[in-house]
């Protein structure tokens, strides 16, 4: 029998999916809840990461952001960071309004831009019991730098053609999310769109709106965990730096992974990264 159930909740009117992950005591009342960074869906191995949660005796609660996936909300692939910090509040909301769960002890996991988000609606909402960022966005210009100036400057004028069309009601100008060596993509990689869409199973949907570049560089989520009581674990996978800040902060638990930015998503470092999540929140949250 699955521990999985295909859940739904409203976001600003919007329907969201989601799969929760019930464990086998059905006296626990933790509950993790998840969602994906850049573009990203729960297919993306979400599963995989709550099943794990799960399995050490937690519930956990995967959802796809407005736009994106399972969820509704026209243009597809259209990525706003307040509507998916809206989308957050309102998965929490949910979270805390199910049968078994203790509304004391939900926890936030959030991977890339998802890691960055985790650490804004925590610094709100002061009944957050525990925070997970894994590979955590911190700011544009980090980004810029990793990516190259370049290829910065030509995602910013795709950008500003997306933006021009949306202000005329317009279809948005998409380009791939992933993409090969020298392409116009979100990132550019060698093989790397063959391995997300091994990870999803084959359903990604390699677009997504670059207007949301513009106001990247203004977005800094990582300068609320001063703000945090809660205990967070921050994984950082090198050379993407870790915050410095961030390690000298008594709540703070920082790990290290010298790995890609996709490596701790399946494979050996998913199961250590995956290990010492599962044991910090279960500590945290039983």
């Amino acid at each position: 029998m699955s521990s999985r159930r295909d859940l739904a909740f409203k976001s600003e009117g919007l329907r969201c999916g989601a799969w929760l992950f019930e464990p086998d005591d059905p006296a626990a009342s933790g509950c993790v809840v998840l969602a994906h960074g850049f573009g990203c869906v729960k297919r993306l191995r979400l599963n995989a990461f709550a099943e794990r949660f799960r399995a050490s005796g937690l519930r956990a609660l995967a959802f796809d952001y407005r736009h994106f996936g399972d969820s509704e909300g026209e243009p597809r692939q259209l990525l706003k960071i307040d509507r998916q910090l809206a989308d957050w509040r309102a998965a929490v909301a949910f979270a805390r309004s199910l049968p078994g769960v203790d509304p004391d002890r939900i926890a936030l996991w959030g991977t890339s831009l998802a890691g960055g988000h985790v650490v804004k609606v925590a610094a709100a909402d002061r009944g957050v019991a525990a925070v997970v960022a894994q590979i955590p966005f911190s700011g544009g210009f980090g980004v810029a730098r990793s990516t190259g100036y370049v290829h910065s400057l030509r995602l910013t004028a795709a950008g500003l053609r997306d933006e021009y069309r949306a202000r005329r009601g317009k279809e948005p100008f998409y380009i791939p999310l992933y993409g090969p060596p020298g392409a116009l993509a979100g990132i550019a990689a060698e093989g790397l769109t063959e391995r997300v869409a091994a990870l999803t199973e084959g359903e990604l949907d390699n677009r997504y709106t670059p207007r949301i570049g513009l106001r990247l560089r203004t977005y800094k989520p990582l300068r609320q965990l001063p703000r945090l009581r809660c205990p967070v674990l921050i994984c950082v996978a090198e050379p993407f730096q870790p915050p410095i800040a961030a390690a000298t902060a008594p709540n703070v638990t920082l790990r290290s992974y010298r790995v890609g930015h996709f490596d701790l998503y399946s494979g050996p470092q998913f199961e250590r990264v995956v290990a010492e999540q599962a044991e910090f929140l279960s500590r945290h949250l039983a």
